[in-house]
């Protein structure tokens, strides 16, 4: 069966520009598709479980990847990874919703990814072929939100040197092997409040064709 992961990144919530387009995208998907499978995750959740991210993890992670023996304490914190990268691993479709901070990503979100990245979950590497993606033929869509106007990617358009948001997230999905990723921008949000409506109105609209067809 398949299975949407959705990631909500922003602890704003109610007043969350991105979430509230992607439950729009959520409604839209329901409809669209009631036979699949949705899982959430909350970054901001006291019942997610994201271990540190400290020298134990470190050391369990270049354990695994060195196939040397790891301590106790490290096979531990590593096995609480695996879990979460696993959870991640089974979805066939992701939905993230993520505001954009400091012209990056919330560091709630930049803590999962560190966590569930993970050798011989979602990548490989060797000698002999180098780094392998582990999770091709998955499909991801990314809901931004940002105080500026920096446009989520197109064919042919620029891209600002300001904006490590949107760049971040698709590098890091493409290392994985998710090359089929769809973006939705709504911004700016720091402006006026008709201009803030027409740019929610059009995301929205935009989530509703996307959930449709994803």
């Amino acid at each position: 069966m398949t299975r949407l992961l959705y990631i909500e990144a922003s602890p704003m919530k109610t007043l969350s520009h991105s979430i509230d387009v992607a439950k729009q995208f959520l409604d839209a998907y329901r409809i669209a598709h009631p036979g699949h499978e949705m899982d959430m995750i909350d970054l901001w959740s006291k019942d997610i479980d994201l271990p540190e991210f400290d020298a134990n993890m470190i050391g369990a992670k270049f354990a695994v990847l060195r196939t040397q023996n790891a301590t106790p304490e490290q096979r531990a914190q590593w096995q609480r990874a695996v879990a979460l990268s696993q959870r991640f691993n089974a979805a066939d479709h992701y939905l993230f919703s993520v505001p954009m901070w400091n012209f990056g990503v919330p560091y709630r979100l930049k803590h999962f990814i560190d966590v569930v990245t993970l050798p011989g979950q979602n990548w490989s590497w060797s000698p002999a072929t180098g780094y392998q993606a582990l999770l091709s033929g998955k499909k991801a869509a990314l809901i931004y939100a940002s105080a500026g106007a920096y446009a989520a990617h197109t064919e042919g358009a620029s891209e600002s040197p300001d904006d490590f948001q949107k760049p971040y997230l698709r590098r890091w999905l493409r290392f994985l092997g998710i090359e089929d990723v769809t973006e939705i921008s709504a911004a700016p949000t720091l402006t006026t409040p008709d201009v803030l409506t027409a740019a929610k109105a059009d995301a929205k609209a935009r989530a509703t064709a996307l959930a449709a067809a994803f």
